[in-house]
C-alpha cells in the first residue's frame, strides 16, 4: 500500500514538473505589444507597437523599430524607460528585455499606458545616441505627444495629407496580389499596428484583440459621424454611420450581416453598433432604448 502511495506521489510530481514546464514554455513563447515612442525621430507617429516575447532583447526591437520606421541606420539607437514626463530616463543595454522590464510596471501604469499624463505613466522611447555617447533628447516629449496626436487628428480629418510609407492598406481590394497569403499577412501586420478592423469594399473584417482599445468614446462617435466609408481608417461605427444616413436618405431598412465564429467578438461589435446608432439618433441626449435592445441580446442568441 505504501509502495503505491509512493508510486502516485512520484506520478503526481512528475505530472506537476511537466504542467511547469510546458506553462514556463508557453509564458516564454507568449507575445507582448511594447509600445515604443520614437519622438522626433518619425514625425507623424505618435507610438511604433512591436511585438515582442520575454526574451526579446532590445537590440532586437531596435532593429525592427528601425525597419518599420524607416530610421537611417548609420545612426545608433538606444531604448529607454521612463517613469512620467520628464522624469529619469533609464537606458536599456542591448542585451536587456525590455517585455521583463514591463512586466514589473504597476498594474495602473499597464492599464493606461495610452493616457497622457497618467500619474503612473510608464513609457519605452526610442532615442539616437551621438557619436560622443551622449543622447540626443529632442525637445520636450509632452510637447511633441501632443502637436503630434493634433496632426493626427488633422490627417483623420483630411486636412492633412497621408504621410507615405509601406503600410498595408486598410481596404485589402487595394493590395496588388490577392493571394491567401498577402490577405493574412497584411491582416497581420495591420493587427500589430493594433488596427483591428480592415475593409474588403464595403465589408468590414474585425479580428479580436481580446484587450481594451480607446477607440470607442464620444470623439469617435462625432468623428465618424456622416462620413463616407473608406474617407476615414476602418471602424465599426463607420458601418453603423453609412446604415443610419441610407436610412435617412432612401428611407427604406438598413441591414447589418454580422457573421463569425464563437468568441470572435459578434456580441460586442453589436454593441458597439447600437451605441453608435443610439448616439447618432439622440444626438448625445440620455436613451433607455439603448438598454432595452442590448438587453434582449441574449434572447436572441
Amino acid at each position: 500500500m505504501s509502495l503505491q502511495d509512493g508510486g502516485c506521489s512520484y506520478a503526481s510530481s512528475a505530472n506537476l514538473a511537466t504542467i511547469t514546464g510546458s506553462m514556463r514554455r508557453r509564458l516564454e513563447d507568449q507575445e507582448f505589444t511594447l509600445r515604443v515612442y520614437p519622438g522626433s525621430l518619425a514625425e507623424g507617429t505618435i507610438y511604433c507597437p512591436v511585438s515582442a516575447r520575454k526574451n526579446t532583447t532590445a537590440a532586437e526591437a531596435i532593429e525592427c523599430l528601425i525597419e518599420r520606421l524607416h530610421l537611417d541606420r548609420t545612426k545608433c539607437y538606444v531604448l529607454a524607460e521612463v517613469k512620467e514626463f520628464g522624469g529619469e530616463e533609464w537606458i536599456l543595454n542591448p542585451g536587456d528585455c525590455p517585455v521583463q522590464r514591463m512586466m514589473l510596471w504597476p498594474r495602473t501604469a499597464l492599464e493606461n499606458r495610452s493616457g497622457l499624463g497618467s500619474g503612473e505613466d510608464y513609457r519605452f522611447l526610442l532615442r539616437e545616441k551621438n557619436l560622443d555617447g551622449s543622447i540626443h533628447y529632442g525637445g520636450s516629449l509632452q510637447m511633441w505627444l501632443r502637436v503630434t496626436e493634433e496632426r493626427r487628428r488633422m490627417v483623420e480629418r483630411g486636412f492633412l495629407p497621408q504621410p507615405a510609407g509601406n503600410d498595408p492598406p486598410s481596404d485589402l481590394c487595394a493590395l496588388p496580389e490577392l493571394t491567401e497569403r498577402a490577405l493574412l499577412e497584411s491582416l497581420r501586420a495591420r493587427f500589430r499596428q493594433e488596427k483591428i478592423y480592415t475593409y474588403v469594399g464595403s465589408i468590414l473584417i474585425v479580428i479580436n484583440p481580446f484587450q481594451f482599445l480607446p477607440i470607442y468614446n464620444p470623439k469617435y462617435v462625432k468623428l465618424y459621424d456622416n462620413h463616407t466609408l473608406g474617407q476615414l481608417e476602418p471602424h465599426i461605427y463607420a458601418v453603423a454611420d453609412v446604415a443610419y444616413h441610407a436610412m435617412l436618405q432612401r428611407r427604406k431598412n438598413q441591414c447589418i450581416v454580422i457573421s463569425g465564429e464563437s468568441g470572435s467578438g459578434k456580441t460586442q461589435s453589436t454593441n458597439f453598433l447600437i451605441h453608435h446608432l443610439t448616439a447618432l439618433s439622440q444626438k448625445g441626449f440620455a436613451s433607455g432604448v439603448e438598454q432595452i435592445i442590448l438587453g434582449a441580446g441574449p434572447v436572441l442568441e
